[in-house]
């Protein structure tokens, strides 16, 4: 029987030099859960992040990746395993059609003369508004450059195309940051769709009313250390601002 874990980081710690990032720290996803993670800036959010993404490897502690002790040494190995990040800093080429960044560095091809050549741009564009609508993404044409979408709907791109990979969590950073009203409730409803098609999302963000609205469950930092783990369900603005600067 499998495990309901997806994730679990076991006293994980990281040192840069003399600053001590990471302190013992627990920290866990269950299957097709949200799970909310803060803190102040310099809490320790970010190394986790990345410690889980393959970025850094941690100094002590272990990962499991559904249940498996797992060294993750690579970003390409993280997301072998399912794992997939999407950072503040979208990684879309504004000159290119949102079809062909959703295929960056995978574009598929098809045969003429018996020879694999060329790009496959109808299977491309196909398989893209495929993958927006089963977010319910709305974008008015796949062959429109990056550069005409306003800052949800590169947000909802960059969270398609993650998806269009077959992962199982996702890592999403600041999802919301520098967003409008409509526009965080777009990514929001996306973070959603994601869980209802059996997915695991960790949202990393300072705004405490999305994460109360939309997560299952708020780990909190402070310090390097997790001082708060608990059920998002009934948590006030208050209550999560008080635990994350310690009253």
């Amino acid at each position: 029987m499998k495990s309901d874990l997806l994730l679990e980081a076991v006293n994980i710690s990281k040192n840069f030099g003399s600053v001590k990032a990471l302190d013992r720290v627990n920290f866990s996803v269950h299957r097709q859960e949200i799970v909310g993670l803060l803190g102040d800036n310099g809490a320790g959010k970010s190394t986790l992040v990345k410690i889980i993404s393959g970025f850094h490897q941690p100094d002590n502690g272990e990962l499991l990746i559904e249940g498996v002790k797992t060294e993750l040494r690579s970003p390409a190995m993280s997301r072998r395993l399912g794992i997939e990040t999407i950072y503040q800093e979208l990684a879309l080429v504004d000159d290119l059609s949102i079809y062909r960044n959703m295929f960056l560095a995978k574009e598929l091809r098809r045969r003429r003369l018996g020879v694999l050549n060329l790009l496959d741009d109808k299977r491309m564009r196909e398989e893209a508004e495929r993958a927006l609508g089963d977010l319910k993404i709305d974008i008015s044409s796949v062959r429109d450059p990056v550069r005409f979408l306003s800052g949800g709907q590169r947000q909802s791109v960059s969270t398609a195309r993650a998806v269009m990979s077959d992962a199982k969590l996702f890592l999403m950073d600041e999802p919301t940051a520098a967003l409008g009203v409509a526009e965080s409730r777009q990514v929001l409803s996306i973070i959603r769709e994601l869980k209802n098609k059996g997915k695991s999302v960790v949202v990393i963000t300072h705004n405490i009313r999305h994460i109360v609205s939309i997560c299952d469950r708020v780990v909190i930092m402070r310090r390097g250390k997790a001082v708060a783990d608990m059920a998002a369900q009934g948590l006030s603005v208050d209550d999560v601002e008080d635990m994350i600067v310690g009253n």
